[in-house]
């Protein structure tokens, strides 16, 4: 539990509405989002398009929007589960991940993926088929095709995997959520925080060697065989980390932070590909033990953004260099949704947060 108290003293309580600061003169600022006031992170937020959203919170409560966040209203409250993951399909078909218990104080929910159909009103338990894995820290949807009787056709393949402090494991369907399969993970990970796949073989388990805080190591872990056998792609080499969130802006080029719990480390670092995840390069980021790390999200290969416990950073030259950013404490998510011929950037921790870039 040592991990929980610390992210605990991290993150506190919500953050108050910063001042905003101009990047340009082709973009706003960042904006912050009216919400309804939260104690601590909200970990996710998702959109089907750039009107339909989504984010949960740890007290069970889920929120839509149908206006790209100008307002935001509760459609759904389930007091015991604590939302960490979201993954929406379109404006009615999404998934929604629990943490599990035994983890976080007040979660009693054992049920770890719910499927939604009509917008998050109803939820209903994924078929496992008997088998589960104890949390859900991160949703990848994917959309594929398939050649079927000379034509093809859409498939859609959804991932789920956690949890921070473990056990962990992985949720598999090829079939949009009709059915799954269930993976234990707890002999290659000991947490698992995020996860990316590029087509329904090759994919990216974002975690760490152990479940003990002090000791653990930041672990990136690769499949080609859509998650049957995984591979290590890069470990850490240091105690008290994992690696928290990844940001891909092409199938090659990603990115992902590595979160140190050691207060004696000032040195913050991410970690980026250039090979879709075959192999990483550690790249320094700003000289902050308090900049504990959460969420990452780039828009290219240049431009973007990392959430910490003491505010958002930004870097525009690929990693190279960051500068503060006025983003509210504890970002734990960012999402880029196409609007057109724009861009929105959302930033999801103690505040909800969006940029608009022309």
């Amino acid at each position: 539990m040592l991990l929980n108290r610390r992210e605990l003293i991290a993150v506190g309580t919500a953050a108050a509405a910063l001042p905003l600061i101009g990047a340009g003169p082709a973009e706003a600022s960042w904006e912050t989002l009216t919400t309804e006031p939260f104690p601590g992170k909200r970990d996710d937020i998702s959109f089907a398009d750039a009107a339909h959203g989504w984010y949960g919170t740890g007290k069970g409560d889920l929120f839509r929007t149908t206006d790209g966040g100008a307002s935001w209203a509760k459609v759904a409250s389930k007091p015991g589960t604590f939302i960490r993951a979201l993954g929406f399909v379109d404006a009615n078909t999404g998934f929604i991940g629990n943490i599990g218990t035994d983890y976080y104080p007040g979660v009693t929910d054992t049920t770890p993926l719910y499927r939604t159909d009509d917008g998050g009103v109803t939820w209903t338990p994924a078929e496992l088929g008997g088998k589960t894995i104890t949390g859900v820290c991160a949703i990848d949807v994917l959309r594929s095709q398939r050649i079927y009787q000379g034509k093809l056709e859409p498939r859609l393949v959804v991932h789920a995997a956690g949890r921070v402090g473990g056990p962990t494991g992985m949720l598999r369907s090829t079939d949009g959520g009709k059915s799954w399969t269930v993976s234990d993970l707890s002999a290659v990970a000991g947490m698992i925080l995020d996860l990316k796949f590029f087509d329904e073989q090759t994919g990216l388990l974002f975690a760490s060697t152990g479940r003990d805080p002090a000791t653990t190591e930041g672990l990136i872990l690769r499949t080609t065989d859509g998650g049957k056998n995984w591979s290590v792609v890069y470990k850490s080499g240091r105690g008290a980390e994992l690696i928290w969130k990844a940001s891909f802006v092409s199938r090659q080029i990603g990115y992902a932070t590595v979160q140190s719990y050691d207060p004696n480390r000032a040195q913050q670092l991410i970690v980026k590909t250039l090979d879709g995840g075959k192999t990483w390069t550690e790249l320094p980021m700003v000289q902050d033990a308090k900049a504990r790390q959460f969420g990452i999200g780039f828009i290219d290969e240049k431009r973007g953004w990392v959430g910490t416990a003491a505010g958002g950073f930004e870097t525009r030259d690929g990693g190279k260099s960051f500068t503060p950013a006025p983003i509210a404490r504890a970002a734990n998510k960012f999402r880029v949704v196409q609007d057109g011929a724009k861009r929105h950037v959302y930033a999801i921790g103690t505040q909800v947060q969006r940029l608009t870039i022309a």
